[in-house]
């Protein structure tokens, strides 16, 4: 069952251990620490542990697209970090993972508390923003999204129709707007999962 699996520690060593040096892939196994901490004890829709999603995205990114930049890898880890830490700030994760790091994960940081009063609103400045982002900041977002694709079939959404419609009519667009193999990659197995779930 896909929305069961994770990145374990070991594996994401094995993964890095030979194409980044010993002092980075450290920083990516802090990063994954860190969020594992956040997401302690916090469960999805699904019933699986919120870390895994976390973990499956950075997975996604060195897997699926060979992505080993450190700081888009602890990103990736620590991308709902602020949303879901009364303790963690930006500074905190400049301080220890860098400012492009954190300038990725404020990026991708939503408000939750107003996103429950007006989705549509939070969600529209959401991708205003990442209009004007790095291509870092759009990877990881498309490729949470894909991970939230391959688990809609265990129930992850509420109204997973709904979602995947947001998905396909306001992010995929920034996406084919620039010219990044990444991106292209990911917004084809965006469409594979889509035609998937919707037959």
């Amino acid at each position: 069952m896909y929305h069961l699996t994770h990145l374990t520690i070991s594996e994401l060593e094995q993964l890095l251990r030979d194409r980044i040096d010993p002092v980075e892939l450290n920083k990516v196994i802090s990063a994954y620490e860190m969020a594992e901490s956040v997401h302690e004890g916090q469960m999805r829709r699904d019933g699986s542990p919120y870390f895994f999603h976390c973990s499956r995205v950075c997975k996604i990114l060195i897997e699926e697209l060979g992505i080993t930049d450190t700081d888009v890898l602890c990103a990736a880890l620590l991308h709902d970090v602020l949303e879901d830490s009364d303790e963690i700030t930006r500074d905190i994760i400049a301080y220890n993972f860098g400012e492009y790091c954190a300038y990725i994960v404020e990026t991708l940081t939503k408000d939750l508390e107003r996103q429950e009063l007006d989705h549509d609103a939070v969600d529209l400045e959401h991708v205003e923003r990442l209009k004007h982002a790095s291509d870092d900041c759009l990877i990881i977002r498309l490729a949470a999204r894909l991970d939230n694709f391959r688990c809609l079939q265990f129930d992850l959404k509420r109204n997973p129709i709904r979602y995947i419609n947001e998905t396909m009519e306001r992010y995929v667009p920034l996406a084919e707007e620039r010219d990044n193999p990444h991106l292209r990659y990911l917004v084809a197995e965006l469409r594979k999962e889509q035609n998937k779930f919707l037959g």
